[in-house]
């Protein structure tokens, strides 16, 4: 099977590699922009290169940054030059871009490549579960709010389609932790049979060996103390590559960051809630009550 794509990762990977070797060549971004080494070079330029925000644009420029780091060695300097090329290639999510909220491009890049993610949300059914009607009826109730258009509705139910083939993937499915608080599952999108439907692909997706699903009640049988008013996703990547965390702001736009400060803090947040949560096993029976409620 062919392996995913994943430029996003392979900027990452790349900027994770640079950095380390200006760190061991004891430079700051400054000084490295200031000697001259690569024409035209700023700062802002290679501080988003090293965050992965985009690559260095050229063979050519790249090569003159390793040989200004020490790297000579022809196998090495190639094995650099080919994550830059994968880097450069286009993501899948590319021809959406235009009306996905501002840092979604990121996430997207990134979640395509995780290799395990943890997920909680408090309001509304994981983007990962969501069924294609559940998601469409969301965007219909905030087009008046948001004043979005139907083309908008249309693109970004696709791209949350695209996003959830990752669980099912032959290949390497993505492994996902999540938990759900109890409203989220019971707030109503659109009708009985709709969330009779949601509850049922939730089920069925937690049946699969890479997917755990546990849900965190209102009520006791467990006693419950930490409880997150915000949703987060953590995303665990490949190798050495740094973990990131992703949160949703009101404004609609969505935030990434892999300061090991923050993804410490969302990883304790995720434990947490993870152990005050019901276990996996109770999760199709809880989704078996909620549909006999909701249908009686």
């Amino acid at each position: 099977m062919a392996q995913k794509p994943r430029p996003t990762v392979r900027r990452i990977e790349l900027g994770h590699e640079l950095r380390q070797l200006r760190e061991r060549r004891g430079v700051t971004l400054e000084e490295v922009c200031g000697s001259g080494a690569v024409a035209g070079l700023y700062f802002s330029k290679l501080q988003k290169v090293e965050k992965g925000l985009t690559d260095l644009g050229s063979a050519g420029a790249l090569r003159d940054l390793l040989g200004f780091y020490g790297v000579t060695d022809e196998d090495d300097v190639n094995q650099v030059l080919a994550i830059q090329r994968e880097a450069a290639s286009t993501d899948w999510w590319t021809p959406y871009r235009s009306t996905m909220p501002s840092g979604m491009p990121r996430f997207v890049g990134i979640e395509s490549a995780a290799r395990e993610t943890w997920a909680f949300h408090p309001a509304l059914v994981l983007g990962l579960f969501q069924t294609e009607a559940y998601a469409r009826r969301l965007y219909e109730l905030t087009q008046p709010i948001d004043e979005t258009t139907t083309e908008f509705i249309v693109r970004n139910v696709d791209v949350r389609m695209r996003r959830k083939e990752a669980l099912t993937h032959p290949d390497d499915p993505l492994v996902v932790r999540a938990v759900l608080w109890e409203p989220a599952l019971r707030h109503l999108v659109g009708s009985v049979d709709l969330m009779c439907e949601q509850y049922e692909e939730i089920a069925r997706l937690a049946s699969l060996q890479n997917v755990t699903v546990q849900v965190l009640p209102l009520l006791p049988p467990k006693v419950r103390g930490y409880l997150p008013i915000h949703d987060f996703t953590i995303l665990h990547l490949e190798h050495e590559l740094p973990t990131s965390v992703q949160v949703d702001n009101p404004w609609g736009a969505t935030s990434v960051s892999d300061k090991p400060r923050e993804v410490g803090r969302f990883t304790r947040k995720f434990q947490a809630i993870s152990a005050s949560a019901l276990p996996p096993e109770d999760t199709p029976v809880y989704l078996q009550q909620l549909t006999r409620e909701i249908t009686t």
